[in-house]
């Protein structure tokens, strides 16, 4: 959930959300053994005094999971992962979990069900919430269960389980589910709601009710009756096991959803292509009627879906966080988006002075400790990231002993982490199917918070490293740890038995978690979307260095989906998002229930705007795609600041040469002299990028390349076509706008 400092209590995290953190050793492993991976090695025991996860006073933990769910990979970032991870230890059930329209949070006697539709605001106005308030809660009459565990898992959906020995009952919930599938044994079917409920449909074993102005649909098997006293409504389930119950987005919708009651979704699925710069995604539910033949579903689709989809969509809506949800029916879509170019590096230009370019690089090669003094995971990766941009920007302007010195820092580094039994090493823990990195920080052991943040560095270093040295990059060699910190973060593999797939990565979401655990009343996180989109950009330029196609094209859905996910709910690019009382044009955070303008660590707006920027790297540009909302973000920073920014001022310069490159210049000629670099940046880089598109102009997204390493600059009515190849022989590359660029082997063209 942190990306980059520490994390001190903020008022604008509810109070359940700042427990602190838990940082005692577990037990020392008895006898630990390395695992050889090509030239590198991990181990398969945690080094001596360190931890893995733990309650937030210490105590180991296990994933809390049925014994039928014991060896399957569990993907630990998840919407719902408070399932399985007792961060609390005084709390075995849940805490609230945000699956959209509906709201869930398991207790001793069932499910509790919400559906929020009136935004608060919290923290002096800088975080909306729909926080989850129960409704109703499903269970079976007399359940009172010890705890819950997560008893299966498909990609957006998840079946928790209780039982209390003479009582059992599972209930699948989802994204975008209007309804809530249960089967229960040892009792009669039981809803409670909230307060007395007003019936306004009632044929026998379907029952539509009125609760907190919220209309809810009550399916029992066919014979049954539901029954209502009180604020108490029963139904026996005869010799079933089978109820459901459903949302509505009116009362006039119960026909329709009464038609799929018992069609019981059992898994969900995505698959994608990226092919000719374009990413399609198919979104899918398998279901299992309990009665009748309906096999068909209906599913709210997000907003970040919605845009990119010609499926038909009926007029149901939902009021979700992200904006309005709406209703398809059908049990799959699929999207299609424009891909997310991604360059190693900006091209060559002539806006860029070289001697001075030179002198910038000389700085940074020639410091006595390039990498400042780093030894976690977090803070190594920041400043291999940072070492890794200026590789190509070195290549170009044929300074060939500083990027071959460049490479070798980068190798060494690398290296060292990717041998087991160092001051530095990962380790794999069998219980989570995890791979750790010692020293951990922010929560990466404990929490298991952050790892895509952290191994976004080292594949993007490794992937600059493979441009250059393929031999590197075998298998044989030290590729092998490169693939396992992807499967660790980005598993493309449902089939891997010592890997979730893609653990942070939620599909249905558009985007990634970053807290390991999800232990808040305000869902699981993500404050840093840009150190999401920097793994998959990593995963563009890894895959096409080594011709791991699968890699490749993994990164490209993953990057066109974030991309959208975080114009609409980090940078509310439509307008269309925030609720009016939020009162901001930016979220430095997004939460299962809202949005924050906020970061772990301070409430400074530099580091609020900052951090869903950084790293800015080739794979930067998409977010060139809404330059309306790149002005408004940085008219709000000024507006919060007090004025330009002073601490980050590089970053945001960078941000805002995607806009307005020329501004962004004459900011860098006025102010460049007297500052000190963010520490993942650095002059070098700074100046090249923000010369160069102030030579080529701003990112044109509405051009794109045929291959994921390409890009259009405009300025001045003037298309500057840009692409890298990483074959051995010249290509094409071809353009949505017919535009065609030669390409010789292993280099990049402008055109």
């Amino acid at each position: 959930m942190s990306v980059s400092r520490a994390r001190p209590a903020s008022a604008l995290i509810l109070a359940t959300a700042l427990a602190a953190v838990g940082l005692g050793p577990a037990a020392s492993p008895a006898l630990a053994a390395n695992v050889p991976v090509g030239s590198g090695s991990y181990s398969d025991s945690r080094p001596a005094g360190t931890s893995g996860p733990t309650t937030n006073t210490g105590t180991p933990v296990t994933p809390k999971v049925t014994e039928a769910a014991r060896d399957q990979p569990l993907p630990t970032n998840d919407w719902w992962s408070s399932l399985a991870f007792q961060r609390y230890g005084d709390n075995p059930y849940s805490t609230p979990m945000y699956g959209h329209p509906l709201t869930y949070q398991a207790t001793a006697g069932g499910l509790e069900v919400g559906y929020p539709t009136t935004p608060a605001i919290v923290g002096d106005g800088r975080q909306y919430e729909y926080a989850h308030k129960a409704d109703l809660t499903l269970g079976l009459t007399g359940l009172n269960s010890p705890d819950t565990k997560a008893d299966a898992w498909s990609d957006w959906t998840v079946t928790p389980y209780w039982s209390d020995g003479a009582r059992t009952l599972r209930a699948t919930i989802g994204h975008g589910l209007p309804f809530v599938y249960a089967k229960g044994s040892g009792g009669d079917a039981r809803i409670t709601t909230a307060a007395a409920p007003d019936v306004f449909a009632d044929d026998g074993n379907v029952l539509g009710i009125t609760v907190a102005g919220h209309h809810y649909a009550l399916f029992a098997p066919s014979g049954s009756d539901w029954a209502v006293s009180g604020s108490t409504v029963t139904a026996g389930l005869g010799g079933a096991d089978y109820f459901s119950l459903a949302v509505l987005p009116s009362t006039d919708a119960l026909a329709t959803y009464r038609k799929y009651a018992y069609s019981f979704v059992t898994g969900s699925k995505v698959s994608w292509s990226a092919e000719g710069g374009t990413v399609r995604a198919t979104y899918s539910l398998t279901t299992e009627p309990q009665e009748g033949t309906e096999t068909g579903t209906l599913q709210a689709l997000y907003r970040h879906q919605w845009l990119n989809t010609t499926d038909a969509l009926t007029p149901y809506t939902y009021v979700s966080p992200r904006g309005t949800m709406k209703v398809r029916e059908s049990a799959s879509f699929t999207t299609s988006q424009a891909s997310s170019g991604v360059l190693p590096a900006l091209p060559k230009s002539s806006g860029v002075d070289q001697a001075r370019l030179k002198g910038y690089l000389d700085e940074v090669a020639g410091a006595a400790d390039p990498f400042s003094g780093a030894t976690d995971t977090y803070w190594t990766g920041k400043a291999l990231g940072r070492l890794a941009q200026l590789v190509p920007m070195a290549d170009q302007i044929g300074e060939s002993a500083t990027r071959d010195k460049l490479l070798g820092l980068l190798k060494s580094r690398l290296e060292e982490w990717f041998t087991a039994g160092g001051a530095s090493e990962f380790s794999y823990d069998k219980d989570w199917k995890t791979l750790i990195g010692y020293p951990a920080s922010y929560g990466s052991d404990t929490e298991l918070n952050d790892h895509h943040f952290h191994y976004s560095y080292y594949v993007y270093a490794a992937a600059i490293v493979a441009q250059y040295d393929q031999q590197w990059a075998a298998d044989s060699a030290w590729g092998g740890m490169v693939k396992t910190l992807i499967r660790d973060a980005a598993n493309p593999s449902r089939t891997d038995t010592a890997f979730p797939f893609l653990r942070g990565f939620d599909v249905y979401a558009g985007h990634s978690w970053a807290s390991g655990h999800q232990g808040f009343a305000a869902g699981n996180n993500q404050e840093s979307s840009s150190e999401s989109t920097n793994l998959s950009a990593a995963l563009v330029l890894w895959g096409s260095a080594t011709g791991d196609a699968e890699l490749r094209d993994l990164g490209s859905y993953l990057l066109a989906t974030e991309s959208e996910a975080i114009a609409q709910y980090w940078f509310d690019a439509d307008e269309e998002v925030f609720p009016s009382s939020f009162g901001h044009d930016t979220a430095g955070m997004v939460w299962g229930s809202g949005a924050a303008y906020s970061t772990w660590w301070t409430a400074n707006p530099e580091e609020i705007h900052g951090i869903n920027v950084l790293p800015v790297t080739g794979g930067s540009l998409h977010l060139a795609r809404e330059k309306a909302a790149i002005q408004r973000n940085l008219a709000e920073l000024e507006r919060e600041n007090g004025g330009p920014a002073v601490e980050w001022r590089d970053i945001l310069w960078e941000f805002e040469a995607l806009a307005d490159p020329a501004g962004a210049k004459a900011k860098w000629d006025a102010g460049n002299a007297g500052y000190t670099p963010e520490a993942g940046e650095s002059k070098a880089h700074t100046y090249h990028w923000i010369a160069t598109l102030d030579a080529l102009g701003a990112p044109d997204a509405t051009v794109t390349g045929s291959v994921p390493a390409s890009a259009v600059f405009s300025k001045g009515g003037v298309r500057t076509y840009a692409a890298h190849n990483f074959e051995s022989a010249a290509r094409t590359v071809t353009f949505s706008d017919g535009t065609t660029l030669d390409v010789p082997a292993r280099s990049t063209a402008t055109k």
